[in-house]
């Protein structure tokens, strides 16, 4: 963000750009139609890319699956990852054991420090009715003293989520699902323990917004150093401090207390921020460090341990069309909603 007190937008793109702390920011959206009855699509597959599908084909993308959509295994080291998954359902796996299946407003937080695997399928439970699909995934770094801590994984069940709504003047709703961060009075819970956002302190904040038509919100002032972007994603037109932005635009905004002022269609926006970790970032696809050397040992751990193995039945695991969402932790500890 510039320390200036002006706003800066760009167009949306794949993936979203992002500020320090954040690296990364991808949005999924999908319209999958019914299952087949082995939680993949009831639809032939011919023309496209399986194993590299992005392109959108009638909607929706098998990504990287090859029956499933989704995301077989691969690693992560160095940083985090938050998965958002508003609507549809994400099967995890991993290479400590763990595993868990979430989704329709759940929130999975993955510290990867110094090295997991894991897989993200996305299974298509309804066989007699569509599956529509929508997710992001955002990539929070690490410091330097965290990079190679012990990997973590927590889960916030829709159920817990803080869900905020406020009114403005004329009785017009925004409503904020407060994932991590604080607003007001209200405080996230992240369970984290060594991610940047345990401290409250470097003002990490991730939000999910919906403003009602011709709602007002007035966003909340920032410590200096922090950065705020808002993801205005989804919607027809907002006022942003003066500013008329249309829809699919990312809007760094300056510390000071802005107003947002909507248009005449609802309006969805992701917000993240937080204080830089202004550290060095070298990044080699799904590893981050902070020098060039350091690429070199990460890859060389990762051939040497495969940091845990994969102790799964196949790198596209998925668990079954009767389980409900759970998590089930490297120790043993099983987690359910509620």
């Amino acid at each position: 963000m510039s320390q200036d007190n002006s706003i800066k937008v760009a167009p949306l793109t794949f993936p979203w750009k992002t500020q320090d702390p954040f690296l990364f920011c991808a949005y999924h959206k999908d319209a999958y139609p019914k299952g087949n009855g082995k939680l993949g699509p009831d639809s032939d597959l011919k023309g496209r890319r399986i194993g590299q599908d992005f392109e959108g084909k009638d909607g929706w993308n098998m990504y990287h699956g090859e029956r499933v959509p989704g995301f077989p295994a691969h690693p992560h080291c160095g940083f985090e990852t938050v998965t958002i998954a508003k609507e549809g359902l994400v099967d995890h796996s991993d290479s400590l054991g763990a595993a868990g299946r979430f989704g329709n407003g759940d929130v999975q937080w993955m510290t990867a420090g110094g090295g997991v695997q894991h897989c993200e399928m996305f299974p298509l439970l309804n066989d007699d009715k569509p599956n529509p699909f929508e997710l992001f995934q955002i990539w929070l770094n690490l410091p330097r003293a965290s990079k190679n801590v012990k990997p973590h994984f927590g889960m916030l069940w829709n159920e817990n989520i803080k869900k905020l709504t406020l009114k403005d003047e004329n009785g017009k709703s925004t409503y904020i699902d407060l994932i991590a961060g604080k607003y007001d009075n209200e405080q996230a819970e992240v369970d984290a323990p060594d991610s940047w956002a345990a401290n409250p302190a470097n003002e990490v904040g991730i939000w999910t917004v919906k403003m009602e038509a011709n709602a007002i919100w007035e966003i909340p002032a920032l410590a200096s150093g922090t950065h705020r972007s808002l993801y205005f994603y989804n919607g027809s037109s907002v006022i942003v401090d003066g500013q008329s932005i249309n829809s699919s635009a990312a809007i760094n905004l300056p510390t000071r207390e802005i107003t947002i002022v909507n248009g005449s269609a609802p309006a969805y926006f992701l917000v993240l921020q937080g204080k830089a970790i202004n550290e060095p970032v070298v990044q080699y696809g799904p590893f981050v460090v902070n020098e060039q050397h350091e690429v070199q040992k990460v890859m060389q751990a990762y051939q040497r341990t495969q940091f845990g193995g994969w102790p799964w039945d196949g790198h596209d695991h998925t668990h079954g069309k009767t389980k409900g969402r759970f998590a089930q932790h490297a120790d043993g500890r099983m987690e359910v909603p509620g």
